[in-house]
């Protein structure tokens, strides 16, 4: 990926933060004022940010399943 991103990720998904860190990206912890190019997120809470409503345009990736490589790939694609 050319572009690099603002990524937003949950607290607990530390592996997939590191991984994104050394791609490059601009990568913070994921809260309710966060702003963001793509969210990383676990699933398991489904008020994550702290709003039952939350529209956005940016990229909402579930990385329940997932290897830090997997969740890179498919941010890659939606920003690409």
């Amino acid at each position: 990926m050319d572009l690099l991103a603002r990524i937003a990720v949950e607290q607990s998904l530390q592996s997939v933060k590191q991984y994104l860190q050394s791609k490059g990206h601009d990568v913070v912890d994921l809260n309710q004022n966060t702003q963001a190019d793509a969210f990383v997120i676990t699933g398991q809470d489904k008020d994550v940010m702290g709003m039952q409503d939350v529209t956005t345009k940016s990229t909402v990736i579930n990385a329940k399943g997932l290897t830090p490589e997997e969740v890179y790939q498919m941010i890659s694609n939606h920003l690409s």
